[in-house]
């Protein structure tokens, strides 16, 4: 009891009971907290699939089958991803207006709240691409001068040099890609839609993806003019000199036939 004694007034005493309150306590947060956490977590995610469901059954099942398995009338949508949802839904392509080549953009059906409900849905059907981060297609983090290398190898042959888009086969086009979030053009490349390819991590990094996005910003922003005045579709010489020879050659043929008639006419009177 004196040894016990002599301890409670050891002038440390009191800080080391002070410690081990604090790590008993950072133990027990550290135990229950996170747990608290994922359940709530898992039981908004929970909510938002069967909210996601209820919109499916009304606005898209028609086409793509009750359980997303697909139909005559639409794709499976079993591993596409909240990403393609988030697209196509958030562009107003899907719900598809009339049959076609390809589905149109149009303006938006759905909030953006039904739109994760929807995504969070699909998504549960089986594992594919996810909705990306801001910092993932952040233009300002991007190298434009590398994304221009990229876009024009792997995008230009469709959307051409600047992203001012170009007619497909089979009714089809490649859409202009000026005045398109961001986000939306990250969504295109890791879903490849309609006629697109997709372009995951394993064929195009996340930092290449992000290089375009920043090429197609620089290009097509308001303060980025093209330094030759118009931009002729951005095709560059090719479409500069048909303009040229075009209009040049048809001024020039105007004149001779203008000057011809002039002297036809002076040599009868």
């Amino acid at each position: 009891m004196k040894k016990l004694s002599v301890r409670r007034r050891h002038p440390l005493a009191a800080l080391v009971v002070l410690l081990l309150a604090l790590a008993a306590t950072g133990g027990l947060y550290a135990t229950l907290a996170p747990a608290d956490e994922a359940q709530a977590e898992a039981s908004a995610q929970s909510l938002a699939i069967e909210e996601g469901k209820k919109l499916y059954d009304v606005g898209c099942s028609s086409c793509h089958g009750s359980g997303g398995q697909g139909s005559s009338d639409g794709p499976s949508l079993t591993g596409v991803g909240a990403a393609a949802v988030d697209f196509q839904v958030g562009t107003g392509r899907m719900p598809l207006q009339q049959p076609g080549p390809q589905a149109e953009e149009k303006p938006v059906v759905y909030t953006q709240a039904e739109i994760d409900q929807l995504a969070a849905y699909v998504a549960s059907l089986g594992p594919g691409p996810s909705v990306p981060n801001e910092s993932a297609y952040d233009p300002s983090a991007g190298d434009a001068a590398r994304g221009g290398e990229l876009f024009r190898t792997n995008c230009s042959q469709c959307h051409n040099f600047t992203g001012q888009g170009g007619a497909l086969t089979h009714g089809k086009e490649a859409p202009a890609l000026d005045n398109v979030d961001p986000r939306y053009i990250y969504e295109a490349m890791v879903t490849g839609p309609a006629s697109m390819p997709s372009f995951p991590n394993s064929t195009l990094p996340e930092e290449e993806k992000q290089d375009i996005i920043a090429w197609l910003h620089a290009v097509n922003t308001a303060d980025s003019p093209s330094p030759g005045g118009l931009g002729l579709g951005g095709f560059g010489p090719v479409s500069e000199g048909l303009f040229a020879w075009t209009f040049g050659m048809g001024a020039l043929i105007a004149v001779a036939v203008w000057i011809g008639a002039r002297t036809a006419k002076a040599r009868k009177s």
